[in-house]
This record gives C-alpha cells, structure tokens and sequence, in this order.
C-alpha cells in the first residue's frame, strides 16, 4: 500500500498517578509527565499507520521534537492527534497536538522509518 500524506489518528487517554512526573521520575509533581506526552504522540502516530503497511514492515521512532506547553492534572482525559505530512522515502513526518478540555498540552513533529521487521530484529543481536 501506498503511504500517503493526510493519514491521521487520535487517541485519548485519562491520565493516572502512573502517567505522572513524579511516577516517571521526570520531575516531582503530580502532572502528566513529558515522556508520557511523547508516548502518547508516538501512539497516534503508528495508529495513523494502522493498517496502511505492506506485511513484514513496520515502522520505528527516529526523531522526537516536541513542546510541552501545559500542566495536565490527574484524572484529566487528554487527546494526542498525528497527522502525517510528509512522506520522504522511508521517512515520515507526523504533526503532533496533545489536548486537554481547557488547552493545548504539546505540539510539535515525530519522524518515523518504515524498516522491515525481521531485518530489524536481527540487527538487535
């Protein structure tokens, strides 16, 4: 299949003491933790890839830019959105957006590389 820019995906989570900076050890308060809001970026955007790969591909996380913008309190639900905007050979550029009911949470880029599975794996050792 052929990866076209335009893919898109959202995802919503409710944030939990696990997603905390504190939980993290990304910091000592009881928010949504950065390195949550980059899963949370990096799970849209191989949703937006969901069923759009040729059997035995997949893709894997390159490069992460992204700013954290917003505190997010507990209990809050929160939606990460990826759109897919470039395509550069086996490259791909998602925009990111994290949300929350009162704001903006984060927003920024994700590059992925479709690489075939098992050649992957292999090079794990």
């Amino acid at each position: 299949m052929a990866i076209r820019p335009g893919l898109c995906a959202r995802i919503t989570h409710v944030v939990e003491e696990e997603d905390s900076a504190l939980s993290c050890g990304s910091g000592d308060v009881p928010v949504l933790a950065t390195p949550r809001v980059v899963a949370l970026c990096e799970q849209a955007s191989v949703a937006a890839l969901a069923g759009e790969l040729e059997e035995g591909t997949t893709s894997v996380g390159m490069r992460v830019q992204l700013d954290h913008l917003a505190p997010t309190a507990i209990a809050t639900e929160v939606t990460a959105e990826a759109t897919l905007e470039k395509v550069e050979g086996r490259r791909l550029t998602f925009t990111v957006a994290v949300r929350d009911a009162r704001s903006l949470v984060a927003a920024g880029k994700v590059t992925r590389v479709l690489v075939d599975r098992a050649a992957f794996l292999s090079k794990c050792g």
